[in-house]
C-alpha cells in the first residue's frame, strides 16, 4: 500500500581526484644551495633533512622532480618560490609538468 507509482531513481556519482602535476626545479650556477634549502622547507613544507637531499639531487642531476600536486597547489607554489628568488636577484627556475 506504500506505493505511489513514483520511481526512486538512484544515482552514482564518481569522484575523480584532480590531475597531478609534478614541480620540477632545475640547476643554475648562481642560486645559492641555501636558498634552495630554505625555499623547499618554506614554500614546500620539507624537513631539513629532505631539503638538503633534494637540493643535492637538483645540484648533481641538473633537475628534480620535488613534489606533485594539483595544478592549483603547484602553480602557486612555483609562483612564490620564483617571487622569492627574484626578490633577492637568483636566477632560480622551477617548472610544471603533468605527472
Amino acid at each position: 500500500m506504500g506505493t505511489s507509482g513514483e520511481a526512486k531513481e538512484k544515482t552514482k556519482v564518481k569522484v575523480r581526484e584532480p590531475k597531478k602535476y609534478n614541480v620540477v626545479m632545475h640547476n643554475d650556477d648562481f642560486t645559492t644551495m641555501e636558498f634552495v634549502v630554505s625555499v623547499l622547507m618554506d614554500i614546500f613544507h620539507m624537513d631539513g633533512v629532505t631539503a638538503n637531499r633534494i637540493m643535492m639531487t637538483v645540484h648533481k642531476s641538473g633537475r628534480a622532480v620535488i613534489g606533485s600536486y594539483p595544478y592549483d597547489i603547484a602553480i602557486t607554489r612555483v609562483n612564490a618560490a620564483t617571487a622569492r628568488a627574484r626578490s633577492q636577484g637568483f636566477p632560480f627556475r622551477m617548472t610544471i609538468e603533468e605527472a
